[in-house]
């Protein structure tokens, strides 16, 4: 390049720097756009094309072997000007020469002396090509011209303007039974009941259709529906995903803010804003908090965070890795850019170069996903939050009088610190001696659910001491004393059930057992029981009435259980060991650990020498501490003392799995430990973390140019602040990639295919507008409408377009065959979810309840290591599954296997449409799976209450099925068939027809 002109580290920049004046912004951008567009693509510090880069002043190198790139004040003389120029100029290599004008320019500003703004950098702007239709700016579209009539749907104006093009016509409009099913399922993927079709059906008033719209919009199952859609875009699950597929057992507040956000109607622009920076924008409220999931939303890989430390490669890796998923699904569900494709080198199809990449890394940099704690009321949320800020302040002014005196003391203040510090690591280390922990039961839902624990002795025995040996576990950084009852009671029997002949032992006071325990710790705890007391018997139980929190849930754990007779003999040792139930998962958990001996003990280091090592280091800091100091300091903790009483009085918080700055433990450190400041990010060459080249500071993409791609932050500016700042550049009201996404998203679940047929690529390499008018006309209208989805939906499915029916037209496919323009409506399969619910609503078993932690149809083998989720091994009679898919526990390693036959999303990617496919698996699950066959058996009892009569229970199970009157042709045969196989057979074939799961 340039004759073989090398770059030279070494060569000083002197020349440029003494000859070059400085210029201003306005005389620099007209040179700055030539090189942007026609030189930088080539020449930059990632890609520099014979050595040379031309991105910067500190990079554009300005001698070579074959003379100077540019001599101040002399074109003539200079390189640059000699490539650029003739009839077949050696640059831009293989692509147009330079207009005469561009030269010009290029020779007027080196003779000018090349001034160079300070600090400006260049931009590949070669991709940049604004008549790409989705990075034009939004403007005012007219509606089409012509005959119509003044109420007319804005939306059937645009489609009717097409279709006029091509010689096609609309269809006539469905039928209302086919009407209110698919508004049914559009609105609330529920099936309409038997009534709700009779009444709209004979509802004759003008506005019948509008009232159903408004009702179905009300209903909370709107929001179910709605959020389900969402879900699929930004990739949510409720385990990690990767090797070890652990459970986020805390992920389900964010789903839950989803749904709360479509039936509130909330405003789109808030919407965005609170998942990017809602604990910055909106810290005192419940959503500000629980929107912050979507950044969390994907999967994590516990080993390389967990288990890999950041300074190493692998740790950076999966890092760099957690990030990418941030970015791509920041931008690609709120603005349909591929920007993932920018990591390792210039996007090879949009305007998107690394160094916007890069500069989105920068804004999520000091984020991991972390389990963060926050209260679902917002006053409560709003004091916690100030009280929160008010503890972080005194934080670091202590910090700030205490760390010069640290510095001042050097080795000796280190020396004592460390002391401490390993006498505390001792003390932890001490708790477990070996793999076995002990006893777990299942978890429950609910802390008041009875479990029970029990030894067998073998034979009938004294029974004088009983000791309850506490657990240590690290899950949930509960430690000492996990899962230790609150309330409890311990009986003595001859009988295995405890039916008769039950004792209950009592430690002088029966509140023992009536009141709260408090944690034990790993202090033993212990019950008496005297010689008077005359108990004696063959088996001991224990029984947990008020079960030990986790964090969501509830559980009972017991590293041992020791009885102690007349001789004090532990006579439990190595007993057989039963219960209600128990957590299997060796050698860590199991039943045979409750009586092995083995359980672990506070630890061998003195606690009083410890706290005098940590009495020793307070004087020796405030020895060297100025009088003044000391009273700031002292005035400083008191005050922190108080705040720190505040916070204790506050209820437990709740906890929500979302994007945060980590407080860190072990190998997963995070940005807590240096108070949130966010990472260096650094343009990776070639995507690799072993090659960083240039450091970047927080932005976004340069080519939409309606606000500066570089955030103006100060050095000051938290983290928050830069999520804040990319939360604003996406919902600019100029912004015109977010909301044309996000109407069209809203179109392709109303009619099967958006307006861009490629709805998570607005890019060059996806699909062009079918109706760009009316794309641009919706993006605006729903913009300056306030954003409301409830109101775009209605303007939708008011349109006659939407009421259109799908009945084909052989003449009209001649012309569309696909119906890209809209000459009838899209017959639709659909989804897994919509399925399942209307079998539930159907067969009459649905449970409404909203929100909470997520059912779950399998059973987890291996969970404290690489968790198993044995689907098999449900029970499909477990009512508890019988609510709404939206709250299913959704597992990234092994999806759901009836589901994922019927093209359920893969939670693991961003799934922006659903597949649609038809096989012979399909129709095996719908015919032969456990919940089919449970379902049509509660479906058959629901038809068998409404008559005595076969021939009226069929028709009736047609109509509550499919909402339709069963037609007289098909009468016969499926009383026939009812009458040979069974009525539940015959609710069966009802949801294995076509009619059941498609859409017209």
């Amino acid at each position: 390049m340039m004759r073989g002109l090398i770059s030279k580290l070494s060569l000083p920049i002197a020349l440029f720097a003494t000859s070059c004046c400085i210029a201003d912004d306005t005389s620099f951008n007209p040179i700055a756009t030539i090189f942007e567009k026609r030189c930088v693509g080539c020449h930059n510090v990632n890609d520099s094309k014979g050595g040379f880069s031309i991105e910067s002043q500190e990079a554009f190198y300005l001698g070579g072997e074959s003379g100077e790139a540019i001599v101040a004040g002399t074109p003539n003389k200079s390189l640059l000007v000699e490539m650029i120029s003739g009839e077949k100029p050696e640059m831009p290599k293989g692509k147009e020469k330079l207009a005469t004008e561009e030269i010009e320019l290029i020779r007027q500003w080196i003779s000018r002396g090349a001034p160079w703004p300070n600090d400006r950098k260049l931009v590949d702007r070669s991709l940049v090509d604004k008549d790409w239709w989705s990075l034009k700016s939004l403007t005012h579209v007219p509606l089409p011209a012509g005959d119509h009539k003044t109420d007319a749907n804005p939306i059937d104006l645009f489609v009717v303007a097409k279709l006029n093009e091509r010689g096609l016509k609309q269809s006539p409009p469905a039928d209302r039974r086919t009407l209110i099913r698919r508004l049914s399922f559009d609105l609330t993927g529920l099936p309409p009941t038997t009534e709700e079709v009779e009444a709209f059906c004979s509802d004759s008033a003008p506005n019948a259709y509008s009232k159903l719209v408004d009702r179905l919009l009300d209903s909370p199952r709107y929001g179910e529906r709605w959020a389900r859609h969402w879900l699929d875009v930004v990739h949510y699950g409720d385990t990690h995903g990767y090797d070890k597929d652990k459970p986020r057992p805390n992920a389900w507040p964010y789903r839950d803010y989803v749904i709360r956000a479509f039936n509130t109607d909330k405003p789109y622009s808030r919407f965005v804003e609170e998942q990017v920076a809602g604990d910055v924008l909106w810290p005192g409220t419940v959503d500000g908090m629980e929107a912050l999931g979507f950044i969390a939303a994907g999967p994590w890989d516990f080993i390389g965070h967990a288990e890999v430390p950041e300074s190493k490669t692998d740790g950076k890796i999966a890092r760099h890795l957690d990030r990418d998923d941030m970015v791509a699904n920041t931008i690609g569900t709120f603005c349909s850019l591929t920007i993932h494709c920018a990591q390792c080198h210039q996007h090879k199809f949009d305007p998107i170069t690394q160094g916007d990449y890069y500069r989105l890394h920068a804004v999520f940099a000091a984020l991991d996903r972390t389990d963060r704690k926050y209260y679902r009321e917002d006053a409560a949320q709003e004091k916690f939050v100030e009280l929160s800020r008010t503890q972080s302040r005194l934080d670091t002014s202590i910090k700030e009088i205490e760390e010069p005196l640290k510095r001042q003391l050097g080795d000796e203040y280190v020396k004592l610190s460390q002391k401490i510090d390993e006498a505390s690591k001792r003390k932890d280390k001490a708790a477990n001696r070996t793999a076995a922990y002990g006893y777990h039961s299942e978890v429950a839902k609910s802390e008041t659910d009875l479990k029970w624990v029990q030894v067998d002795m073998g034979e009938r025995s004294d029974v004088r001491r009983v000791v309850l040996r506490p657990c240590y576990d690290d899950f949930n950084s509960i430690g000492a004393g996990f899962g230790f009852p609150v309330r409890f009671r311990i009986e003595v029997s001859n009988d295995p059930a405890f039916e008769k002949d039950v004792l209950t032992l009592r430690e002088r006071h029966e509140e023992t057992f009536a009141t709260d325990v408090k944690n034990p710790g790993l202090d033993p705890f212990s019950i008496q029981a005297s010689k008077e007391d005359g108990v004696a018997g063959r088996y001991v139980r224990i029984t947990a009435s008020k079960l030990a929190k986790r964090s969501n849930d509830f559980n009972f754990a017991l590293a041992e259980l020791q009885v102690f007779d007349a001789a004090d003999k532990n006579v439990a040792l190595g007993k057989d060991v039963s219960a209600l139930d128990s957590v299997e998962a060796a050698p860590r958990w199991g039943k045979k650990n409750l009586t092995d001996g083995e359980f672990p003990t506070s630890s061998s280091i003195n606690e009083e020498d410890r706290e005098k090592l940590v009495a020793e280091r307070e004087a020796l800091l405030m020895k060297s501490a100025d009088p003044d100091s000391i009273r700031r300091r002292k005035a400083l903790r008191n005050e922190l003392a108080m705040v720190t009483e505040e916070i204790g009085k506050l209820p437990a918080p709740s906890m929500v799995y979302a994007g945060g700055v980590h407080q860190g433990k072990g190998n997963f450190v995070g940005t807590g430990e240096s108070g949130g400041k966010p990472r260096p990010i650094f343009v990776l060459a070639r995507g690799q973390v072993t090659h960083p080249l240039q450091e970047v500071a927080p932005g976004a993409l340069a080519a939409l140019d309606f606000q500066p791609y570089q955030f103006s932050l100060d050095p000051k500016d938290t983290e928050g602040d830069r999520r804040v700042a990319l939360a604003r550049w996406i919902t600019d009201r100029n912004q015109p990639m977010t909301w044309r996404s996000i109407v069209n998203r809203v179109w392709l679940y109303h009619f099967g295919r958006g307006l861009v047929d490629t709805p998570n690529d607005l890019g060059r390499n996806g699909g062009l507008p079918s109706h760009p008018e009316l794309l641009d006309w919706l993006a605006i209208h729903f913009r300056d409408d306030g954003g409301s989805f409830k109101r775009l939906h209605k303007l939708i499915v008011m349109s006659e377009t939407y009421r259109q029916s799908s009945l084909h037209n052989v003449d009209a496919e001649k012309v569309d065959s696909g119906n890209s323009l809209l000459w009838k409506q899209n017959r639709r399969r659909l989804e897994a979810e919509a399925i399942r619910d209307s079998v539930l609503a159907v067969s009459g078993t649905m449970d409404l309840s909203m929100g909470g932690p997520g059912w779950q149809d399998f059973v987890i083998e291996h969970p404290e290591h690489s968790p198993h989720y044995e689907y098999s091994l449900a029970d499909p009679e477990d009512a508890k599954t019988w609510r709404r898919s939206v709250y299913r526990f959704i597992v990234r390693s092994q999806t759901q296997p009836w589901m994922t036959s019927l093209d359920c999303a893969d939670p693991s990617m961003r799934v922006d449409k659903r597949n649609e496919s038809l096989s012979s698996i399909q129709a095996l699950a719908l015919l032969n799976n456990g919940f089919m066959l449970t379902q049509s058996k509660h479906f058959a009892s629901r038809v068998e209450k409404t008559s005595d009569d076969i021939s009226v229970q069929v028709e009736n199970a047609y109509r509550m099925a499919l909402g339709t009157e069963l037609p007289q042709s098909n009468r016969k045969q499926l009383v026939e068939f009812a009458e040979q196989n069974g009525l539940a057979y015959l609710c069966r074939l009802l949801f294995n027809l076509n009619a059941f799961t498609f859409v017209d």
